[in-house]
């Protein structure tokens, strides 16, 4: 379950400095929240994605598709993990490398929506970075660009062209989802 820690403030440094408990811990301005391990469909969700995006950022030069555990330091108050992600950098030897990013992408459960939709969301827009969030449940995905003030709710497919691609990348969402159900 993904629940805010008491009102105290937290930092990378503190976040880091935390006993290896099997929980995902995150800090979003100075925020801490905690993650139990994803159930399986999330994980298959994961690997789906990155069978998606990872021909394209390759072909296109766009950097490096990876995956959490990570440790993404935008600022002293704020250490994310997000799922999925598109650092820009090609060459990544630390996690300090893989900043900035090009794209974060989260699976949401009802324990995570919250923190995803709101507190991740609205920090991965003010570093600029496209945010995606997926909503198994409802075979939904949900694109928020930097300024947006609305997500995109898309559920047949998706085109994603970052600066410096010369073509789109096409998602077909339903062939997505039928794909992490096992259809």
């Amino acid at each position: 379950m993904s629940m805010p820690q008491a009102a105290e403030r937290w930092t990378a440094e503190r976040i880091r400095g935390l006993p290896d408990d099997g929980l995902r811990h995150e800090v979003v301005d100075g925020e801490h929240l905690v993650s139990p391990a994803p159930r399986p469909l999330h994980q298959i969700a994961v690997l789906a994605l990155v069978r998606r995006l990872e021909p394209y950022v390759m072909a296109h030069a766009l950097g490096r598709v990876m995956t959490s555990p990570a440790d993404l330091e935008l600022d002293r108050k704020t250490l994310v993990q997000p799922d999925v992600f598109v650092a820009a950098a090609v060459r990544i030897r630390t996690w300090d490398d893989a900043v900035p990013l090009r794209l974060a992408i989260e699976i949401s459960s009802p324990t995570t929506a919250r923190a995803d939709r709101f507190l991740k969301r609205r920090r991965f827009q003010r570093a600029e970075v496209e945010y995606w969030i997926v909503d198994l449940d409802a075979r939904l995905l949900e694109r928020w660009r930097p300024g947006d003030r609305r997500p995109e709710v898309l559920g047949e497919r998706l085109l994603w062209q970052p600066a410096g691609a010369p073509e789109p990348l096409l998602v077909d969402l339903e062939e997505l989802f039928r794909d992490i159900e096992g259809e």
